[in-house]
């Protein structure tokens, strides 16, 4: 066969012209053995017009096609196209027989097994163009038609979909057909599933998992429920269009390469979020907010979709700010927003300051390739702090008012960006377009840069503007405690324009001791602070009264240093200085990941990073000793977790390993014994018996991905031959056994038994993504990245290969990211 060929948005849109499908009758049949599955599809549509169009469809073998009742020849499949040449206008039926291949990628039917107890499970992820790998489909997100499956599976088997599901006989299962959905949205998980069910409101409410994980689902499903309910009600508040489907449920599957999908009435989770281990609160409030997030798809992105991949901010960027904004309104994860700050806004400064950044509303993207590459910071983070600053400017009730008009002119339909600023501009007179240009169609992160000039009894503050956008802040104004010198006390909040008209507006009062810009994180803009204030956030940070400040403040430092303002070392010293006070978990966990993986790891020279893991390893031991007496469990855990990562010596790691606990807790769970495992095999101290045994302990999944971590992690050279040989020279390995290999085999203090294996990468990498497609291609981009080579030799090497070579996209936008931020650590370390 020819190969696949992705589609363009011209080929779209002349399809969209042509066409108009009605609806997919669809029969799979999961007991046809363990490599594939038959798919039985009949689509019946309508041809507007006579003219020659195609289907979609990836199969392992193609055994028939009729067009109204007339075979066609299942040997002019080209690639993944099938031509349905000289239709005539008007009903047609399409009838489609074939065996798929079942995946180990995560993309199209994932076929799992479980290692604990033998069971296997299939699920879908359709998501782009993954639906051909099912089903045969008109696969483009505006031939939106209904959805009818049947579905045969083993014996002891329960089946899920978009709609409710009943069990017929004979191991066939129904599933109630859809309303106008998209091809991406089709959804299907089967397989002995443990579930817990309920009703809220009169719909059926479930949540699933493999049985294995039963216990640790039953032990939150309350928490899990309580958050689904509590969106779904706040979101009823919100949005005058009810739930669109029929049931909600909720499957945690394995091995699933995103966060969560939106699958109408059937969303799908990386089963990581059943934890079987301990956890942070932050990392509870993490799965309440992708709960929340995926059930504002349901109105946005399921009810009313996307017309073209070019608009899939109005998806991401949507659900993302909805996400967080709900579970603070609506859950007992109130501070939501600190998080964002210090982590996912992170994210998007660093998509946004790359040379592959795009605007937040790409005007060009030409196909489904293309549109792959941006799901990335900008179109999740930094979308949706452009949405947080419209909703600042223009007010949440003329925000609410321009959604719901949108819901109402697009609902079981699709929209571009013109169809939601026009139904923004229909709610309030301000002009949403101008604001939509500014924001949405260009690149890059402002600066807001800050002034004080002091004359008696006043002070004036100037923001300079570096950049195109208006700012609608709040800007922050504190004075030390006279009492002890340390803590800050809020003198006021005010809110200004940026730029202002005008002149700035003297403020009374002597100068303050600090003046903090964007103070509420409203905007999305690097901040400078004036000589004073840097001072003080240098010497005082942690005695900032809120949150959200200190996280406004954290990302200023850490921009800093990625722009080479402010030293490393000194980033370091602000850290250890600061960190024992930090009562938000949040920011503890996102500073000390930064202090860790990017200036220890990266930014400082080699000869500097014992001593900054000697810094860390301090600051955790210090942490620890404050928490002793049990009260932060959370901030506990945090600190175990990075005094294991920063471990320069085995002894202290190696005694809890052996005693199966930390001295006044908390006892060592499987993540924590894993962790452990890891950074012993990177230092040396540990062995293949050690992790056969402790594989043997904990035979799950996540056990198999830990000791291919381990492994990889032995610095012994043929054990890094085997890592290497599996994850590029075979295709064994599932996309999790990869990632796990991948991120145990590079290690900075084996640098010297890794040099000959970095100019390997490339081509290896190139190979594989060629061979096993975009899903491994982007883990071999973000986790087998030789990231701890900080050399110019290294950057030449890496740009000639993107230079020269034929890259997958999907690998070259994850390599060519990767060099960038090789070349800005080249540059920290020169600074």
């Amino acid at each position: 066969m020819a190969c696949m060929s992705v589609l363009r948005r011209d080929e779209a849109q002349l399809r969209a012209e042509i066409l108009d499908v009605h609806r997919y009758t669809i029969e799979l049949d999961l007991t046809t053995g363990e490599e594939t599955f038959d798919s039985r599809t009949v689509i019946r549509f309508t041809a507007r017009s006579d003219g020659d169009t195609f289907v979609e469809l990836k199969p392992a073998s193609l055994r028939t096609v009729t067009l109204d009742g007339q075979p066609l020849d299942p040997e002019t499949l080209d690639g993944n196209r099938l031509a349905l040449k000289s239709l005539t206008a008007g009903e047609h039926e399409l009838r489609v027989d074939a065996a798929m291949r079942y995946s180990r990628t995560g993309e199209g039917m994932h076929r799992f097994t479980d290692p604990t107890d033998g069971e296997t499970y299939t699920y879908t992820q359709l998501f782009m163009e993954d639906v051909q790998r099912v089903f045969a489909a008109f696969d483009q997100p505006d031939l939106k038609a209904v959805f009818e499956l049947t579905v045969t599976a083993p014996e002891g088997w329960t089946v899920l979909a978009n709609g409710i599901t009943e069990h017929v006989g004979g191991g066939r299962w129904q599933a109630a057909p859809t309303p106008l959905i998209s091809t991406y949205l089709v959804a299907v998980a089967a397989g002995p599933w443990h579930s817990v069910r309920t009703e809220h409101r009169g719909l059926p409410f479930g949540i699933h998992c493999r049985r294995s994980l039963a216990p640790h689902l039953d032990a939150d499903a309350e928490e899990i429920l309580t958050v689904t309910r509590a969106c779904y009600d706040r979101y009823h508040e919100k949005f005058e269009e009810p739930y669109p489907f029929d049931s909600y449920d909720q499957a945690f599957v394995p091995e699933f390469n995103a966060g969560a999908m939106e699958n109408p009435g059937l969303v799908t989770f990386r089963d990581d979020f059943v934890y079987r281990s301990a956890v942070t609160d932050t990392e509870r409030q993490t799965r309440a907010m992708v709960i929340s997030h995926e059930m504002a798809h349901m109105w946005f992105g399921d009810l009313v979709t996307l017309k073209w991949w070019d608009d899939i901010w109005l998806n991401e960027s949507f659900a993302e700010y909805m996400g967080y904004q709900t579970c603070a309104e609506a859950t007992r994860f109130t501070d939501t927003w600190t998080e964002f700050g210090v982590s996912r806004k992170a994210w998007g400064y660093d998509a946004d300051l790359r040379p592959s950044t795009h605007p937040v509303a790409p005007e060009a993207v030409d196909d489904t390739a293309a549109a792959l590459l941006n799901f990335d910071g900008i179109s999740y983070a930094k979308g949706a702090s452009a949405l947080r600053q419209l909703v600042a400017w223009l007010g949440e009730k003329d925000f609410l008012a321009g959604i719901n008009i949108h819901f109402q002119r697009h609902k079981f339909a699709n929209a571009t960006l013109a169809d939601f600023i026009d139904s923004l501009a229909a709610a309030t007179e301000r002009d949403v377009h101008a604001w939509a240009d500014a924001w949405l169609r260009t690149t890059g992160v402002d600066t807001l840069t800050a002034s004080t000039d002091t004359r008696p009894g006043q002070w004036t503050l100037t923001l300079d503007r570096d950049g195109h956008r208006p700012h609608r802040v709040t800007v922050g104004v504190y004075d030390r405690d006279l009492a002890d010198g340390r803590t800050l006390t809020l003198r006021e909040r005010y809110e200004t324009d940026v730029p202002q008209d005008g002149a700035a507006e003297p403020r009374p009062g002597i100068r303050p001791a600090l003046v903090v810009p964007n103070d509420l994180d409203l905007t999305y803009a690097k901040i400078r602070l004036d000589e004073t204030s840097l001072e003080t956030v240098l010497r005082g940070l942690s005695g900032i009264p809120d949150a959200i400040t200190r996280a406004v403040l954290w990302n200023t430092l850490r921009d800093m240093v990625r722009d080479g303002d402010l030293a490393p070392g000194d980033y370091l010293e602000t850290v250890a200085a600061h960190l024992p006070e930090e009562t938000d978990l949040a920011l503890v966990q996102g500073v000390l990941t930064f202090a860790g993986a990017q200036v220890a790891d990266r930014y400082l020279h080699p000869d500097r990073r014992p001593a900054a893991l000697s810094t860390l390893t301090a600051l955790c031991r210090d942490l620890l000793r404050r928490t002793e007496d049990g009260d932060n469990p959370g901030l506990r855990l945090t600190a175990v977790r990075h005094c294991i990562d920063s471990a320069a010596h085995p002894d202290t790691i190696a005694a809890w390993l052996a005693d199966g606990t930390v001295p006044g807790g908390p006892e060592l769970d499987p993540e924590l014994r894993w962790r452990i495992l890891g950074r012993l095999a990177v230092l040396d101290a540990t062995d293949e018996s050690a992790i056969a045994a402790e594989l043997e302990r904990d035979p799950s999944a996540t056990g198999q991905e830990g000791a291919a971590r381990c492994r990889a992690a032995l610095p012994d050279a043929d054990a890094k031959r085997t890592a290497w040989d599996a994850m590029f020279a075979g295709d064994e390995l599932s996309n999790y056994l990869f990632t796990a290999t991948a991120q145990g085999f590079w290690q900075p203090e084996q640098a010297d038994l890794l040099a000959d294996y970095v100019p390997r990468y490339y081509e290896a990498a190139i190979a594989l993504a060629a061979r096993r497609g975009p899903a491994i291609a982007e883990a071999a981009g973000r986790w087998a990245f030789p990231a701890h080579a900080i050399d110019a030799d290294h950057l030449r090497l890496g740009e000639a290969c993107l230079r020269d070579g034929d890259v997958l996209p999907a690998l070259h936008r994850k390599l060519a990211d990767q060099l960038d931020d090789l070349a800005r650590a080249l540059r920290v370390r020169e600074a």
